[in-house]
């Protein structure tokens, strides 16, 4: 059984090296709903990193059972390999060990660096920030450019310039507050570090970058969302994408590394997608995507637990 578990992982692993990412960045549906693309981005990465590591294991354990539970219990107890033991297993084995390793251990430095990062930014900006008159909890940087970032973690800080505070008006500038808040409140730093990961990890690879340019685009929109859920102004649309546009000519002004910023992504793709917005996805097509995003989920772990039953 494991040899043809061995083949239908890497047959999933190839799809979602390529295919699928390919497929799903080129789509139209996810402008439509970046929450739920946002799932499928998620489920796409960790059903291919269990994939092509399960893969791996799964051809380099073979010798030692019929399943993947027996061969590794075989392993850990000592037992000797039922078959011979080839030097394509050994190497899958080291393959599969290395793999692992790598990806968790750039993903813990990744995020690592980045709390660090965002860490010694707030330590600087809280320096020379003061409290916003205009947002009670915003903090004001002196500077001529229209910036506006938050730097997320657990003392998050939204920061505001004097420029932008200066060029927006009331609605406006609640709609570029509004932005930040959403980044803050649903966590979407979270949602980027796998993918900052995956893209370090695996450089050659075309999905990793295409996944995570995707990601950042997606969690820009989410937040753009929700900013437009809490407005309160005769046409909310218009005000945030004017206030995109004012903050993407002054993000090159200083917005740290780690920060998320309402003018810092796919600039030109929101202020389109909220000046002519997408028909919002059909309850049953948001529905299917879900169950496929789990699906996508259950499908390794599945092969590589069935042939213990």
């Amino acid at each position: 059984m494991l040899p043809a578990t061995a083949a239908a992982l890497a047959v999933l692993a190839a799809l979602l090296a390529w295919p699928v990412p390919a497929l799903l960045g080129r789509a139209c549906w996810p402008r439509r709903d970046p929450l739920v693309a946002l799932v499928c981005w998620q489920a796409i990465g960790l059903a291919g990193g269990l994939s092509i590591i399960g893969a791996l294991l799964v051809h380099g354990l073979a010798p030692w059972g019929h399943s993947l539970p027996e061969a590794g219990w075989a392993v850990l107890t000592g037992h000797p390999a039922r078959d011979a033991v080839r030097g394509d297993h050994w190497v899958t084995l080291t393959l599969a060990a290395v793999l692992a390793v790598e990806l968790l251990g750039v993903l813990a430095l990744s995020w690592a660096r980045t709390a660090r990062t965002r860490r010694r930014h707030r330590e600087l900006l809280e320096l020379v920030v003061q409290p916003s008159a205009a947002v009670p909890d915003a903090r004001l940087l002196e500077h001529p450019a229209p910036v506006a970032f938050c730097i997320p973690g657990a003392r998050p800080l939204l920061v505001l310039s004097s420029g932008m505070v200066a060029e927006l008006d009331d609605g406006q500038l609640a709609a570029v507050v509004a932005h930040e808040r959403a980044h803050l409140a649903e966590h979407h730093h979270l949602y980027l570090l796998p993918f900052v990961a995956w893209e370090a990890a695996l450089p050659v690879l075309p999905a990793a970058a295409r996944a995570h340019a995707a990601v950042r685009e997606l969690v820009e929109m989410r937040a753009d969302d929700r900013a437009l859920a809490s407005l309160a102004v005769a046409d909310p649309r218009r005000t945030l994408a004017q206030a995109i546009v004012v903050a993407a000519g002054g993000t090159g002004g200083g917005v740290p590394d780690g920060a998320l910023a309402v003018g810092g992504s796919a600039v030109g793709a929101r202020v389109v997608r909220l000046l002519d917005p997408p028909a919002p996805l059909p309850g049953a097509a948001r529905v299917g995507a879900l169950v496929c995003a789990g699906l996508l989920l259950l499908a390794p772990t599945v092969l590589l637990l069935l042939p213990a039953f």
